[in-house]
């Protein structure tokens, strides 16, 4: 018996069927998600430690909030008032395979005074001291050849304080401080300049403050 068109045209639309299956499946296959981690620093007022690590290619996110104390749930007012251990932090999420916690480390260092216990710049008490909450030990063994590394070349003549401890519960702040340079950038820079921040990294890094 021989093959009438009909049965030709039929096959035909049944390949055409199967191809576009494969190749609309293949096109809904979702991306692959890019591994990320965590990074956590304090560095006195979490406003000023969101802008600098914004701007870095590879992360992908910067919270603003409290840690390293012992209360449950801080609030800004209770962090403020200097009791509940906790210091103002920003933790970062990042995808390590666009930017090194090595490079993450160098930024941190380079926006922060880290020759004040207890102190950054115009902001005195525990809760804003300088602090490196480390993840895991790969983060701990960077933090801490990175500062040693830091001791044997800093332009400065202090000694450096900022601790380097285990990452302990991460509370986000209020709403209101997220981001809070984007929001009231007037204020924000206010801020920051009567704090005497930004004279004060250039009197301590130069040309690499901020950087």
């Amino acid at each position: 018996m021989g093959i009438s068109f009909k049965m030709l045209a039929a096959a035909g639309i049944l390949l055409l069927f199967a191809v576009t299956a494969a190749t609309s499946g293949d096109a809904a296959q979702p991306q692959k998600t890019p591994r990320t981690e965590k990074a956590t620093f304090a560095g006195g007022c979490f406003w000023c430690m969101e802008p600098p690590f914004d701007k870095l290619e590879g992360v992908l996110s910067t919270t603003s909030g409290y840690t390293g104390g012992n209360k449950k749930g801080p609030t800004y007012e209770e962090v403020s008032a200097g009791w509940t251990g906790h210091a103002e932090a920003v933790q970062i999420v990042y995808d390590p395979a666009k930017i090194s916690y090595a490079k993450l480390l160098d930024v941190f260092w380079h926006n922060i005074d880290p020759t004040t216990p207890n102190m950054q710049f115009c902001d005195a008490g525990n809760q804003y001291r300088t602090a490196v909450f480390y993840h895991n030990e790969a983060q701990r063994k960077l933090a801490e050849n990175s500062k040693l590394a830091l001791a044997k070349s800093k332009p400065f003549k202090g000694p450096i304080v900022t601790e380097i401890t285990a990452a302990a519960t991460f509370y986000p702040a209020e709403d209101y401080h997220q981001n809070y340079y984007e929001k009231n950038p007037v204020r924000y820079k206010l801020y920051r300049y009567n704090c005497g921040r930004d004279r004060r990294l250039k009197e301590l890094w130069g040309a690499a403050a901020g950087h």
